[in-house]
């Protein structure tokens, strides 16, 4: 079986290039994360794979919990999605348009993993710093990770930087067996 991000991309880049005909391209985010968000639900996962869940149903649940928050294309490509047996796709279809979108309006998104709260200073800091070694604009987004001790990971695109503690005594630990 093909990979999902494989059988995804053709439903991505459509999506992206009509956002991009249409200058929706922040208004599609939002659709596409709602609906991988929607999808990703185990509730909704058990709906998706159940053979007594006809097409029909599947979309009223989906649509109904979308609500008004679903424009009719948005319910189109819904509907297309389970007519082909592809709605399960829709975080991959979510991540590529992400990807595409990125790309357009050439900005690398960076996270930083790290032991503790990282400052709104702290992450222009990072951007700029980013920004200088990849020559693009970088949106930080942060997350907590205790299990870090210390220090950081940043990822930012294909690149990622582990500068924590628990990625320094991994080193050390294979350094040492050798």
């Amino acid at each position: 079986m093909a990979e999902k991000s494989t059988i995804a991309r053709p439903y991505a880049q459509a999506v992206f290039k009509l956002a991009e005909e249409q200058q929706q391209l922040p208004k599609w985010s939002e659709t596409l994360t709602l609906l991988a968000a929607i999808v990703e639900d185990p509730a909704m996962g058990a709906l998706i794979g159940n053979p007594r869940v006809n097409h029909e149903q599947l979309h009223d649940v989906i649509c109904g919990v979308g609500g008004e928050r679903l424009d009719d294309r948005a319910r189109s490509l819904i509907d297309l999605l389970i007519e082909n047996d592809r709605i399960a796709l829709l975080p991959e279809i979510a991540a590529l348009y992400e990807r595409y979108r990125a790309e357009a309006e050439h900005v690398v998104k960076a996270e930083v993993i790290s032991a503790y709260k990282v400052s709104a200073d702290q992450e222009k800091a990072i951007a700029r710093a980013l920004k200088a070694r990849l020559g693009k604009e970088v949106a930080v987004s942060s997350r907590i990770d205790k299990s870090l001790i210390g220090g950081a990971i940043i990822r930012a695109g294909d690149m990622v930087i582990d500068g924590s503690v628990t990625g320094h005594l991994d080193r050390l630990g294979t350094a040492l067996s050798q």
